[in-house]
């Protein structure tokens, strides 16, 4: 397999360089020369699956004429010691809960199986990997977590200063070794800016290896696919084809679903629901792809105004629009309304729910007020709902039980570096780095 970027179809790279310099030196982002489809009977033999089973297939398809098959076994072994189980709320509406993992969110899932994979493709080096993850609540925790003392890589993360919960800050912030936290003055699209900035200057690419660990990276996005087939895999039999409904603000996780269901699972639709960092809702309702400065909300995990996976996605279909709309319904919740759908959730399925899930559920509420509920509807829940306890507590009146990891990391002292959001600033902070 061979990886182009979204703005060079003509230059071909391998697996590693792809893995590896996380970003194509033009700024696109990286595709795959094809998209592997999986025969129908090895998708319904998942039925009776484990998740590291049904990744190590879908890793393989992608992967294996790269690395050995048992190379690949042992990865998705490691990597997943906990499942994502589907939980059925009431009749056609179910939650596909992701947050089983060490850091209680859907990222878990990439960030483990990437620190695997780029381990494995760094192998032999002499220098060392310098990781920048920008992050908007979860993505950063999942990464140290997955990377913390991985030998010959250096992780450095860069998030909104005020724009994530404390529980989410202190899962940055508290890993210390070979893991940075650089509190940036800014939203995350400033993080997410100065990220690409890094990755285009000559000099830092001269002094440091450097590569990405966000949605931007195809070795966090390809294992992203792996739960949309353990999630139809727990369907009862003779389901018809899900809805999908993802909560989005980078699109990764969305992007993710689609290249599952070009591998061939049954997918109905996906439902894309946002924040008020509605960009993409709006491209398929208007045609124009206009980003803008990003508004903080509660589900801050999604607040991203100028989303990186949007150009994967239009890849995709082919740059087809009226595609895009066949195959993604949109739908916006405020902050009013995403309260509306964490209290709902409670009083009528007597499940407690975190803000960007309820997002999800409203997707799902308003996609069968105008398509009916005949196919089974799977909304993506994000995180564990003790990551967003304050609003969790105030709006449904309930309190999360706090899992023993978390308890624990809220305890530990706080280290990040505090920075303006300007690149100078960045690359000062980096060039120092390397002659450590």
């Amino acid at each position: 397999m061979r990886y182009f970027s979204t703005k060079d179809p003509n230059h071909p790279f391998s697996l590693r360089d792809a893995v590896l310099l996380g970003l194509p030196p033009d700024n696109g982002l990286f595709m795959p020369e094809r998209i592997p489809v999986l025969p129908q009977p090895m998708i319904e033999a998942m039925r009776s699956m484990s998740l590291p089973e049904i990744a190590s297939i879908v890793s393989k398809a992608w992967f294996g004429d790269e690395i050995p098959a048992s190379d690949l076994e042992t990865m998705c072994q490691d990597a997943y010691p906990f499942d994502t189980p589907l939980v059925r709320l009431r009749d056609q509406t179910y939650m596909l809960e992701l947050f089983h993992g060490p850091t209680l969110a859907f990222k878990d899932v990439g960030a483990r199986f990437m620190a695997r994979l780029m381990a494995y493709l760094n192998k032999g080096e002499s220098r060392k990997l310098t990781i920048l993850v920008a992050t908007s609540g979860d993505t950063g925790s999942a990464v140290a977590s997955g990377f913390w003392n991985v030998p010959g890589i250096d992780v450095v993360i860069l998030y909104p200063s005020g724009k994530v919960s404390e529980w989410q800050e202190k899962q940055l912030t508290t890993w210390g070794n070979n893991i940075t936290a650089l509190e940036v003055d800014g939203a995350f699209d400033d993080c997410q800016r100065l990220v690409k900035e890094a990755f285009l200057d000559p000099e830092l690419r001269g002094s440091l290896r450097l590569s990405s660990a966000n949605s931007i990276s195809i070795a966090r996005l390809v294992p992203q696919i792996f739960y949309y087939f353990r999630a139809v895999a727990q369907l009862p039999t003779g389901s018809a084809d899900p809805v999908f409904v993802v909560p989005s603000g980078n699109f990764g996780n969305l992007t993710a679903g689609i290249l599952a269901w070009m591998m061939g699972l049954g997918v109905h639709r996906f439902v894309a629901a946002t924040n008020s960092n509605d960009v993409v809702p709006e491209y398929l309702h208007t045609g124009e792809f206009k980003p803008r400065a990003s508004v903080s909300t509660m589900s801050n995990a999604m607040d991203v105004g100028n989303p990186s996976n949007f150009w994967r996605m239009t890849a995709l279909f082919g740059n087809d629009l009226e595609a895009m709309r066949k195959m993604i319904f949109a739908a916006t919740a405020d902050e009013a309304t995403t309260a509306r759908l964490m209290r709902l959730c409670w009083d009528e399925c007597h499940y407690l729910t975190e803000p960007h899930a309820a997002v999800g559920l409203y997707g799902w509420e308003q996609y069968v007020k105008q398509n009916g509920s005949l196919h089974p509807g799977i909304v993506l829940g994000t995180a564990h709902p003790s990551k967003f306890i304050e609003a969790v507590e105030a709006i449904s009146g309930r309190s999360p039980e706090v899992p023993g990891a978390l308890a624990e990391v809220i305890r530990k002292e706080k280290q990040a570096v505090r920075m303006k959001a300007e690149f100078s600033e960045l690359r000062r902070f980096l060039l120092e780095k390397s002659k450590i």
